[in-house]
């Protein structure tokens, strides 16, 4: 299965490119890929990356052939 995972702020600094495509070999949750691509990153606090799939936050989906998947950093505004 193939999913696209989309980088944002700090995170695609720290993976180093904003976008690529994963092959999953067994049903994965979105929480369970996040948890796989920040792992080696050294991000100390993972839990405030959000989860989107598809454009909707829901961390706990399971995830299908050409999800999107984007890992969302606190945005600040003002």
């Amino acid at each position: 299965m193939r999913v696209t995972v989309k980088y944002f702020g700090q995170v695609a600094e720290a993976m180093g490119t904003s976008q690529e495509v994963l092959h999953l070999t067994s049903a994965t949750t979105a929480h369970e890929l996040k948890l796989k691509c920040l792992g080696p990153l050294g991000i100390m606090d993972q839990e405030s990356i959000q989860v989107a799939v598809n454009q909707n936050l829901d961390e706990y989906i399971i995830l299908k052939d050409g999800d999107e998947v984007a890992l969302l950093p606190p945005f600040a505004g003002g």
